[in-house]
């Protein structure tokens, strides 16, 4: 551990929260600890494009290690969070294999994240799959591509049928995303290696209860959107409740009629709640909570009470602001600058005041829309936008030159450059003991 003389600031999570706020610490005369439940930094906002192979898991994944390897006031240390004993200032946090250990703080800067939401019926999770982290991407990955080997195999066409259906409940840029992903594998990439199916005739269904997809998008860029996925025959079907889901499918109610939509591969990005952790710092400070669990702070992202907490990215609630990457990023900078401040004696308390910079989702190849203060882009704008924004905030070196790489030949070409799927993600058997030969005579 480093030295304890220094004031300890303690970060939980090393997403974009996370990062930026103990980047903001790299000169303050303070000991900082980042504790993170994985080894890597996820660079959010292009996961998708792992589940759908254009990137690979590194390309945007990044060593929490590399991260600070520049910053010596700063340590990482691989753990889930548990418990916060906001008395004693000690976090408590379980390492692999069930190791539990304590580390000391004086501030602590709490950028956990968020868990998948399914809005009181958890049994969904049973039956579909969520993107929220590089295991999810690879799983999805696999899925989609065995999709379609499976329908290779299917004798019955209603089974071939149900193998290339697609169901993404969620029209948020993650489903619109993915939606416009898939559906270009179907018509772009993989037309022409199969034999008994056509990928063209895939379906693929885009749900919500929303009247619109993108909602926190402006309604022209939403309905730009929709008849670009609408092109790529892609079934936007909105205003569309989901009552239950299951290993076959997925059933919908819309103006009073019920349907059953039977897809063999179902992903659910329909909402967030708040990590569990919040309950039990809400518990332990009597912070109050909004409906989706998060914490209530003040102005300057403290927990009302405990100046030394800060709370910032998806699990603060502050003024209707969204869960979105930037929040994150700028909640981060401002409680590292705060912490930073009040080290060096000056005046603290500011007000954490939010950019906003706008929206924007990348609909297919070379068409996104973009919200950008006033000013809305579509189409090949929006793209070209989308891609250079995309690129600046992935992290500098490797990830961007290899990313340009892939992204060149995914969208120049037809092919996708991660396509592979292990046997045991496929779900086949494989021979972990060779069985010996049949003898044979030896030669005299």
């Amino acid at each position: 551990m480093i030295g304890q003389a220094r004031h300890r600031v303690v970060v939980i999570g090393a997403g974009f929260g996370g990062k930026y706020a103990a980047r903001a610490l790299r000169n303050a005369p303070a000991d900082v600890t980042v504790i993170n439940g994985t080894n890597h930094h996820v660079f959010e906002p292009l996961i998708y494009q792992v589940a759908t192979g254009v990137l690979s898991p590194g390309e945007v994944a990044t060593p929490v290690r590399e991260l600070f390897r520049g910053q010596p006031n700063t340590e990482v240390l691989l753990g889930w969070v548990t418990d916060v004993d906001t008395d004693g200032r000690t976090v408590t946090a379980t390492a692999p294999g069930g190791l539990p250990y304590q580390v000391p703080y004086d501030t602590l800067i709490v950028a956990a994240g968020t868990a998948q939401s399914y809005f009181g019926n958890d049994r969904f999770a049973a039956h579909t799959i969520s993107l929220k982290s590089i295991d999810d991407a690879v799983e999805l990955r696999s899925r989609i591509l065995t999709a379609f080997e499976m329908a290779e195999l299917a004798t019955d066409p209603a089974e071939q049928a149900r193998w290339m259906t697609f169901a993404i409940v969620g029209a948020g840029p993650t489903g619109v995303e993915l939606a416009g992903q898939i559906a270009e594998i179907a018509h772009r990439t993989l037309p022409g290696e199969y034999r008994r199916i056509d990928p063209a005739t895939a379906r693929i269904v885009l749900i919500d209860a929303a009247p619109r997809i993108l909602p926190t998008f402006s309604p022209g860029s939403s309905a730009a959107a929709a008849r670009r996925l609408r092109e790529l025959g892609v079934e936007i079907h909105v205003n569309t409740l989901v009552t239950d889901v299951s290993a076959a499918g997925v059933q919908v109610t819309a103006a009073g009629a019920g349907t059953f939509i039977e897809a063999m591969t179902r992903v659910w990005s329909a909402g967030v709640a708040a990590a569990p952790l919040a309950a039990r710092i809400a518990a332990a400070t009597g912070a109050p909570t909004d409906r989706s669990g998060r914490i209530l702070v003040e102005p300057d992202l403290t927990v009302p009470g405990h100046p030394e907490i800060f709370v910032v990215g998806d699990l603060m609630s502050l003024d209707g602001l969204p869960g979105v990457a930037q929040v994150s990023i700028q909640g981060g900078g401002h409680a590292g600058r705060t912490i930073r401040r009040r080290l060096a004696g000056k005046p603290t308390g500011r007000p954490f005041h939010y950019f906003d910079k706008g929206n924007i989702a990348t609909v297919s190849r070379f068409s996104a829309v973009a919200d950008l203060r006033g000013v809305r882009l579509s189409g090949l704008a929006g793209w070209l936008l989308w891609l250079g924004v995309h690129w600046a905030y992935l992290p500098r070196g490797r990830n961007r030159a290899s990313s340009l790489i892939r992204w060149a030949v995914t969208f120049l070409g037809r092919s996708r450059p991660e396509r592979a799927v292990t046997a045991r993600q496929a779900g086949i058997p494989t021979r972990t003991v060779l069985e010996p030969a049949e003898a044979t005579p030896a030669r005299t």
